[in-house]
């Protein structure tokens, strides 16, 4: 077994282990640095799409959110026409690849005790999280402490995919429980599969090197690239392929199309004095301190993760929301495909109260687009806390295509956000919602003023326009290589296999058919646990 990887081996990187410098290396050199297009919808902004260029990908670069989506949308996958596709069969292969460490904070159902991948209850606890809970238990959400069990509506702490001796346990894990079959080629960019006649045979490297596979051909190259190395490989759109003068294997036109992806909006709190923040590592000597602290394996501020999580329906935000919103996605008569009737359905009781729309993460120190204070000002120091908001289904879809034969080029990247009216009255109803959660009591008690947005913005145009400028992405790209039958929009079977092609599969996230109500990690993981059972099922039968 040959795993190619176009970046490097990343394991030695402190902006990678070490779990407090997480978001640190988004846009440096383990970062293949993609952005948007213009997003008309969004005046007009270029939006990031970060993804690993490293040894492990995007798991080596995330902020190692660990949870679990609906036992409902799971189920849909097979509903969608994916035999063996739902939540019991996946939930299954989740809990194969991690290893909890029980906490108190957290029960026993919906974890796993025996896989590679490390995953804990953090314990940096911020003390001004102790209002967490209980402002959202006031405001109508209960406490769920089984939350990853497919039940995940409540107000949660929740693990992340950190080591005990608190190093980020990510995908590399797998290699120590690998045979001494494998073989692992770093730095290697993959230029197109090779086919002979519908046969998938190997690949051709950047370089012209021409490698021979003797049984399949595994893309995992992510949302982003997968859909590109089939059109340079001669399986996509037909006529877009034809434009670029490659020829054609399978005229499949949904490659790189269904492209959806998380949005999220947040706000950030100016906190009183006694409650310190993680943002006194923006004082190097402070950080410095900390920093020793790690590397001598003692409790510091470095180990930190985000814990403390919630997940929700429009009706705790108001009953009025909930109807209003509920109105704009069933009276939308262009929402017709069979991944579109679904989401539609999640508006609906019973899985109205089920599934969840909206999540909320409780996050220590700055996160936001005003940016944190500056070396020369005299609010250089000050201790934050923030509520990043995330809509779970959006209905805006996009697309990733090839524009050269040139792999060196950029693929372009438009996901269309706001696009559809729903996305935007989401993030606006969420923004106003963080601020309710900030001004309710117990966390009304830690902070004296809304750093951002700040109390200018009162009118509904006001969040409005705060909503169009500051809305981001959370970098849950997906579905380009849907998992759907081919009338549609589906690029591989329920086998994984690429429609029309033999000797071919795609494993990771791209093949995910719609957004589920979670972060995707522990969900890839589950992909790649099946597709190693069904890689070597067909294995052992030849």
């Amino acid at each position: 077994m040959l795993v190619i990887e176009a970046g490097p081996d990343g394991r030695q990187e402190p902006g990678i282990y070490i779990p407090g410098r997480k978001g640190s290396t988004l846009g440096g050199k383990y970062d293949w640095n993609f952005t948007t297009v213009a997003q008309p919808n969004a005046n007009n902004r270029t939006f990031a799409q970060n993804r690993g260029k490293v040894l492990g990908g995007s798991s080596a670069l995330n902020l190692m959110t660990w949870d679990r989506t609906s036992v409902a949308e799971l189920d849909a996958w097979e509903d969608l026409g994916n035999k063996d596709w739902n939540w019991k069969t996946l939930y299954s292969a989740m809990l194969k690849a991690e290893k909890f460490l029980p906490s108190p904070e957290y029960g026993a159902e919906g974890v796993g005790f025996t896989g590679p991948i490390r995953t804990l209850i953090n314990r940096i606890f911020p003390l001004h999280q102790s209002t967490w809970i209980p402002t959202l238990n006031n405001l109508g959400l209960f406490t769920n402490k089984a939350s990853l069990n497919g039940k995940p509506v409540g107000v949660s702490t929740q693990p992340s995919n950190v080591s005990p001796g608190y190093n980020r346990s990510y995908a590399p894990e797998y290699l120590s429980v690998a045979g001494k079959n494998l073989t692992l080629r770093l730095d290697t960019r993959v230029a197109k599969v090779n086919f002979k006649e519908k046969t998938a045979v190997g690949v051709t490297l950047e370089d012209g090197t021409v490698i021979s596979a003797r049984t399949e051909v595994i893309l995992s190259a992510g949302s982003f690239q997968t859909p590109g190395l089939l059109e340079l490989s001669g399986v996509g759109n037909a006529t877009l392929l034809r434009k670029l003068g490659i020829p054609v294997v399978k005229d499949l036109p949904f490659v790189g199309e269904n492209l959806q992806d998380h949005i999220r909006i947040q706000s950030s709190y100016r906190l009183k004095p006694e409650y310190p923040s993680f943002d006194v590592l923006k004082n190097s000597t402070r950080a410095a301190i900390e920093l020793a602290l790690y590397n001598a394996g003692e409790l510091s501020l470095y180990d930190y993760t985000a814990s403390g999580y919630a997940y929700f329906p429009w009706s705790i935000v108001s009953n009025d929301t909930s109807a209003n919103l509920r109105s704009l996605v069933q009276d939308d008569k262009t929402l017709t495909s069979a991944v579109d009737k679904v989401k539609k359905s999640y508006f609906s009781a019973p899985l109205s109260a089920t599934v969840p729309q909206l999540e909320v993460i409780f996050s220590d120190g700055y996160t936001g687009l005003k940016g944190y204070p500056a070396a020369n000002s005299s609010l250089f120091g000050i201790g934050t806390f923030a509520l990043i908001g995330v809509v779970q289904h959006p209905l805006s879809k996009g697309n990733v295509h090839i524009t050269s034969r040139n792999i060196s080029e950029k693929p372009t990247i438009n996901p269309n956000y706001l696009s559809h009216p729903y996305d935007l009255q989401a993030a606006t109803n969420l923004a106003k919602f963080l601020r309710t959660i900030a001004s309710s009591e117990p966390m009304r008690s830690v902070w004296t003023e809304e750093y951002e947005p700040g109390t200018a913005i009162q009118t509904d145009e006001d969040w409005t326009a705060y909503a169009l400028a500051n809305t981001l992405s959370i970098y849950h790209p997906l579905g380009t290589a849907a998992l759907l039958p081919e009338k549609d929009g589906g690029v591989v079977s329920s086998e994984l296999k690429v429609y029309g092609t033999r000797g071919l599969r795609v494993v990771d996230a791209s093949i995910i058919p719609l957004l589920p109500s979670a972060h995707i990690q522990t969900l890839v993981y589950g992909i790649a646990e099946r597709a190693a059972e069904m890689i070597i099922t067909d294995y052992m039968s030849t």
